[in-house]
């Protein structure tokens, strides 16, 4: 028996029609042989977890620096808690799960080391920008390529602001990845004193609970009840916007470089980012093969963004160490 067959017969029975079938696909950019167990999405979702840039997430900040404490969010545990919340709605909503898992598994993928300020920083000194959801995308096309089928490639790009997204699974991750964050980040802000729990207006708290799970059954249950049998993903107006006042609370009081907590950390991240950006731009025969090709082909800091984008927090550090610490004699 072909296992992938029966699966993807089972999904075109079991799933909402709105939902994208594996048998549907649109392919890769390079056509392989099928798998006669997996999925098209589940091989995509194994080819991510099998990446060394996935394995990096694990040492990339999501907001405080990783070196402040063990028990704060990673690049890696974001990832995670998005995947689980996606998953949970997707299968509620009868859409295919493993899409779904495999674009959340993917979203962050190509993020910058030191969190936001990383891309913030990135953008503001590369002449075309950056944006770590087309970096995640460029990751898996590029720098590693993958061959991921085409809808999980949609759905990594698209993942963030108020981009078209071609699926109801890419959809999905979208809200998973923002009621994640707001979440752990108020979680994080409140272990590490920044925040005290009474300090969140009592508007959002009556509305989405005082508690981060509460918040979190809020959300998907709402998302969930207003998009059952619909071709998009919903939420009610109430819930929708208590989830951006408090994300526009976490902006004001957390992930602002001007919060007294963290304008000193970030400053010497910034710092660094910004010097090795400026050296490597100059000295590109110093990074390694692939990021010279870039260089030469593309524009140097094509190829030094690619470079630094990749890096974890630690690595970072080192590097700049190394080029701009001096060393002494024992």
């Amino acid at each position: 028996m072909n296992i992938r067959k029966y699966k993807e017969e089972q999904e075109q029975k079991n799933l909402s029609p709105f939902a994208v079938k594996s048998a549907d696909s649109l392919g890769r950019s390079h056509p392989v042989a099928e798998c006669e167990i997996r999925t098209c999405f589940e091989r995509d979702r194994d080819r991510i977890i099998h990446s060394k840039s996935f394995r990096r997430l694990k040492h990339k900040t999501q907001v405080f620096l990783s070196t402040e404490g063990d028990h704060y969010r990673t690049r890696l545990t974001h990832t995670l808690e998005v995947t689980q919340i996606a998953r949970v709605i997707a299968r509620a909503l009868r859409l295919n799960e493993d899409l779904t898992e495999a674009i959340a598994l993917g979203h962050d993928i190509g993020h910058t080391p030191f969190g936001h300020l990383g891309e913030y920083l990135l953008d503001s000194v590369m002449e075309e920008g950056f944006d770590h959801a087309l970096q995640s995308l460029r990751t898996v096309e590029v720098l590693e390529p993958l061959n991921l089928t085409a809808e999980v490639r949609d759905g990594i790009a698209n993942h963030n602001g108020d981009k078209e997204r071609k699926t109801l699974e890419a959809q999905v991750v979208h809200f998973a990845d923002r009621t994640a964050y707001i979440n752990h980040d108020l979680d994080d802000a409140i272990r590490g004193a920044i925040l005290k729990e009474d300090d969140l207006p009592s508007s959002i708290v009556h509305i989405l609970g005082s508690t981060s799970s509460s918040r979190i059954d809020c959300i998907v249950k709402d998302i969930i009840r207003n998009s059952l049998s619909q071709d998009s993903i919903r939420m009610s107006t109430q819930v929708y916007e208590a989830m951006h006042a408090l994300r526009a609370f976490l902006f004001e009081n957390v992930y602002s470089t001007s919060a007294n907590f963290k304008a000193l950390e970030d400053t010497k991240a910034r710092l660094i980012l910004k010097s090795l950006f400026d050296y490597y731009c100059d000295h590109t025969h110093e990074m390694p093969e692939q990021f010279k090709i870039i260089s030469d082909t593309c524009s140097p800091q094509r190829g030094v963004a690619d470079y630094i984008s990749g890096m974890t927090d630690r690595y970072a550090v080192k590097k700049y160490t190394e080029l701009f610490i001096p060393s002494f004699w024992s």
